[in-house]
């Protein structure tokens, strides 16, 4: 299977900086296996930014090809972060989500996440989230004690209950097989926040162009007020 992807990050209209990372950050093309990351750095903690490409990097180092598995590759990305932190006590408290996927020459995508940060798969021109939010309205939703149409509204809806960084850690993981023609968005939460599912649906199905769909997602949340950093990589799976 041969990837088609584009990335961007935005500090939004309200941030004074980004504590996003993403990798790659640039386009490309390539057989598999590719790898592509998306991480938030916890906002209002300590040095968020750093917590988030301390995370990618490590997450990273190993080669696509080699045979670490992308649950480990978190794992190995957490313990990045406290050993820098105890090291530098200054920097207690930092932390940061990430969503990351492993893209296979055979189709397989082999997905690991902590946090907040999703990955989607358009099939079909059908929008699916198929990593899982670990944060405090998605459990009451899981539990049957919040509707799902009250979450926006919920007091802790920004709660995240999984980061790297900030202990032991339980990292999600996934594994879809794609067809020719499928798509993924990773995104920080300052895309979902802002942009509406159907808004998202309508510009990711809107044209093949993965940089004009990166920067069009980015251009709907800051329009819709960017309150927060905006990160988005997007992945094409062709023949």
């Amino acid at each position: 299977m041969r990837y088609v992807w584009a990335t961007g990050s935005h500090q939004g209209r309200i941030r004074d900086r980004n504590e996003d990372s993403v990798y790659p950050e640039t386009s490309g093309a390539e057989n598999g296996p590719i790898i592509v990351g998306v991480a938030d750095g916890m906002g209002g903690h300590v040095a968020g930014n750093i917590a988030s490409a301390l995370a990618l990097s490590t997450a990273t180092e190993a080669s696509p090809d080699s045979d670490v598995e992308t649950v480990q590759r978190l794992v190995s990305a957490n313990e990045a972060i406290l050993d820098r932190v105890r090291g530098q006590q200054e920097l207690s408290g930092m932390g940061t989500t990430m969503t990351l996927g492993r893209f296979l020459d055979d189709g397989t995508l082999e997905l690991a996440h902590v946090g907040d940060s999703r990955c989607y798969l358009i099939h079909e021109d059908e929008l699916r989230q198929v990593s899982i939010d670990h944060t405090v309205v998605a459990e009451l939703v899981a539990l049957g004690h919040l509707k799902p149409e009250d979450v926006d509204k919920h007091p802790q809806r920004h709660l995240v209950t999984r980061t790297l960084g900030l202990g032991p850690v339980k990292v999600q993981s996934e594994t879809l097989s794609l067809e020719e023609g499928d798509r993924l968005l990773f995104c920080s939460d300052g895309l979902t926040s802002m942009v509406k599912n159907d808004d998202i649906r309508r510009i990711v199905t809107a044209g093949d162009d993965t940089e004009a769909t990166v920067w069009n997602l980015i251009e709907a949340a800051n329009s819709a007020g960017g309150v927060d950093n905006i990160t988005v990589a997007v992945v094409d799976a062709r023949a």
